[in-house]
């Protein structure tokens, strides 16, 4: 249910030592955020720009899963061109089983899902945890169903562009969450995947 409504997510990832919050000099408190992603042809990175002031709850949120480096070796399991890139179930599955039902109450949508914009996936109401979405294009049709971007890529979306997209959604969510990256490495090998 929460794995196949989560069709609209999208989440960041990154190791917990090669993280770098940086403020940004706003006015709503942005910061920043860059990620290391193992592409198929090299690595390449991206930075993001997150805004309390757009989903605070979600903001905050993503903020406690990169300080506890939820995201490292995380694989952007879900790739549906001209539409979206997800990520954000861990790659350990001790970890993706403490925050599987960690759900996160909703934020109002205050900005909508231009391209470049990470929002959080979610099964209904209340129910996002940690999986997110990049938005590949202009989703403003998400907006009415309760989606509220909390950042938007500001510098590396080629990069975004670039992650392999041969495995659409052939990967389970379950599965990963039950057995993690070992599942997705033998099924799976050339996911995209943060690095750091």
């Amino acid at each position: 249910v929460r794995g196949i409504i989560a069709l609209l997510c999208a989440s960041c990832s990154v190791t917990g030592g090669a993280l770098s919050l940086k403020p940004v000099a706003q006015a709503d408190n942005a910061w920043n955020a860059e990620f290391t992603v193992q592409l198929l042809n090299g690595t390449g990175s991206f930075t993001v720009e997150v805004h309390p002031a757009w989903a605070p709850r979600g903001a905050a949120r993503f903020r406690e899963l990169l300080q506890q480096g939820v995201f490292s070796d995380a694989r952007f399991f879900r790739v549906v061109p001209n539409f979206m890139v997800q990520f954000g179930i861990p790659g350990n599955p001790d970890v993706a089983a403490k925050w599987r039902d960690a759900d996160l109450e909703d934020d109002d949508v205050r900005q909508s899902n231009l391209r470049g914009y990470l929002t959080y996936a979610m099964a209904g109401p209340n129910t996002r945890t940690t999986q997110m979405f990049i938005n590949f294009k202009n989703n403003n049709f998400l907006d009415d169903q309760g989606f509220a971007p909390f950042a938007k890529v500001t510098k590396g979306m080629d990069v975004v562009d670039a992650i392999n997209a041969e495995y659409r959604e052939a990967p389970s969510q379950g599965m990963i969450q039950a057995q993690g990256n070992p599942y997705l490495e033998k099924n799976f090998p050339r996911l995209s995947f943060i690095k750091s």
